[in-house]
C-alpha cells in the first residue's frame, strides 16, 4: 500500500490555534516530522506539537529554514530532509509533517512534497489547513483584514521592499510576512505610501514574548524575522461603503 505524507498546518504559535482535525492527524500519524535549523534549537512547530503528541513520536529533521544566499547549500539541506523523511515513508504508513501556519502558504512543506514525489513514487500527498499569522494578528489587533470588494495582498519582504510598496500604492489591504530584517524599509513604504497611521505589526504572536504594535512605532531598529504587518485598505465612506 501507498504511504501517506501529511502536512499539517499549526498555526503560528498559539498551541489553542491548531485545529481539531489538525489535533486528529497528529495523533494518528505514526511518526510527526517537526523542521528544525541547523543550530538545532527548538522551533515554533515543534513547541506545538509537544502540546498534543508524545516526544518520542516527533522526528527533529535539518532543513536549511535560514539559508537565503547559498543556493547550493540550501538545496543540499533539502535534499538531505528529502531523503530522512523519505525513509520514513518507507517503515512507515502515515508520516505527518507539522508547520507553522499553513503548508500551503510560504511553508517548507511545498519544497518536502516536490522531492517525496521523486523520492517515494505512490506516495499520497495531504494538507490540513492552519491558522495564519495574519488572521491571528488581525483577531489580536483588531484589524479588520477585508470588507466588501476590497482585494488582500500578501507579500514576502524577502522579495525587496520594491514589492511592498508597489502593493502598498493599490487599493486593499496589504499583509507583509518575514520584514523583521528590513523594518526601516517597510517604515519608509508604508510613509511614503500614505499607509503608516492605520497599520500594525506583530511578532511572536500567542507567546510570551508577542508583541503587537502600531506601525508609526517602527524605528528602524531590529525585530524577529518572522514579523507580521497589516495596512488595512483606506476606508472612507462608512459601513458597507465598499459594498
Amino acid at each position: 500500500m501507498s504511504s501517506k505524507l501529511i502536512g499539517v498546518g499549526v498555526g503560528p504559535g498559539d498551541p489553542e490555534l491548531v485545529t481539531v482535525k489538525g489535533v486528529n492527524a497528529l495523533r494518528a500519524a505514526e511518526v510527526v516530522v517537526v523542521p528544525v535549523m541547523d543550530t538545532g534549537e527548538r522551533g515554533r512547530a515543534e513547541a506545538t506539537v509537544l502540546h498534543y503528541v508524545r516526544q518520542e513520536k516527533v522526528v527533529r529533521v535539518v532543513f536549511a529554514l535560514n539559508e537565503r544566499t547559498d543556493r547550493g547549500r540550501r538545496e543540499a539541506a533539502w535534499d538531505a530532509a528529502g531523503e530522512r523523511v523519505a525513509g520514513l515513508l518507507r517503515a512507515h504508513a502515515t508520516v505527518a509533517f507539522a508547520t507553522i501556519g499553513d503548508p500551503n502558504v510560504y511553508s517548507t512543506f511545498t519544497y518536502l512534497a516536490q522531492t517525496i514525489a521523486e523520492l517515494v513514487p505512490g506516495t499520497v500527498v495531504e494538507t490540513v489547513p492552519g491558522i495564519t499569522a495574519m488572521q491571528d494578528l488581525a483577531a489580536r489587533s483588531g484589524a479588520v483584514l477585508t470588507e466588501g470588494t476590497e482585494p488582500l495582498t500578501l507579500v514576502p519582504v524577502t522579495a525587496g521592499a520594491a514589492v511592498l510598496k508597489d502593493a502598498l500604492n493599490g487599493p486593499g489591504t496589504v499583509v507583509a510576512y518575514k520584514f523583521g530584517r528590513q523594518a526601516q524599509e517597510v517604515a519608509e513604504a508604508l510613509r511614503e505610501t500614505g499607509r503608516l497611521d492605520d497599520a500594525v505589526w506583530g511578532s511572536a504572536l500567542g507567546l510570551e514574548s508577542e508583541s503587537i504594535r502600531p506601525a508609526a512605532e517602527l524605528d528602524g531598529g531590529p525585530l524577529p524575522y518572522l514579523s507580521t504587518l497589516i495596512a488595512p485598505a483606506r476606508r472612507e465612506g462608512g459601513r458597507g461603503g465598499k459594498l
